[in-house]
């Protein structure tokens, strides 16, 4: 399973109502961190499928979410338990560091 994306209408369902772990990548078109890490996400969304769902979000259409959880910079990542955010990392990393981050908060 890769990434999905997710929208201001769908956030709810798909990551708040999730009955597992949502790690959301709050990204833009235009971020070129966004883009470097975008490949690492999707082999982590493989790796880790039983453990976590990875969501994206594109902050400049969906910018009611993007507001709702004070995104001022990205790439930032934010893990979803139980409907809550629980962790978050900002800023591009190797996937290596991407992936032991995610399995230390999950």
């Amino acid at each position: 399973m890769s990434t999905k994306a997710v929208t201001d209408a769908s956030f709810s369902t798909e990551v708040l109502q999730s009955d597992k772990p949502v790690l959301v990548d709050f990204w833009a078109d235009w971020c070129g961190p966004c883009k470097m890490i975008a490949p690492a996400l999707e082999e982590i969304a493989e790796e880790l499928a039983d453990k976590v769902t990875i969501a994206k979000v594109d902050i400049m259409e969906n910018t009611t979410i993007a507001s709702d959880f004070g995104v001022q910079s990205i790439p930032l990542l934010i893990l979803f338990k139980d409907g809550k955010p629980v962790a978050q990392k900002l800023g591009a990393a190797p996937k290596s560091q991407l992936k032991g981050w995610l399995e230390s908060v999950l």
